[in-house]
């Protein structure tokens, strides 16, 4: 049964990616990876309030393998955020990487923190 929680979280979250990724992007006239950027610190906040919420028995392990495997899984994407900065590496826009791996990085430990806060303080009574 986690399988098929997880396929369809999956099938909310993939389609949910590329118009995000596409919604987001047409927006910017800069080669910088907006909406990669966009769903991967979504996903990021998101699956830091599942895993507080996890911990405090506040979410099903059913709600985990639905949204937080399934969902963000299918939502985040390493590949294209490798991809991307490969790209801009290749198109010697070198600052313009650096700042994707890093704001990348950061940023999805700082979502991930606030998501972490924002469970604690829901679910802390």
């Amino acid at each position: 049964m986690t399988a098929l929680w997880v396929v369809l979280g999956a099938a909310v979250g993939a389609p949910l990616r590329y118009l995000t990724d596409r919604f987001v992007q047409r927006r910017h006239a800069s080669a910088f990876p907006w909406g990669t950027a966009t769903v991967n610190l979504a996903g990021s906040f998101v699956l830091g309030l599942l895993t507080a919420g996890l911990t405090r028995h506040a979410v099903s392990p059913a709600v985990m393998a639905l949204l937080g495997t399934g969902f963000c899984g299918a939502l985040t994407t390493y590949s294209t955020f490798g991809y991307e900065t490969v790209r801009l590496i290749q198109n010697r826009t070198r600052l313009l990487a650096l700042a994707n791996v890093v704001g990348s990085i950061l940023g999805g430990l700082a979502a991930v923190y606030c998501g972490v806060a924002v469970a604690t303080a829901v679910w802390s009574g």
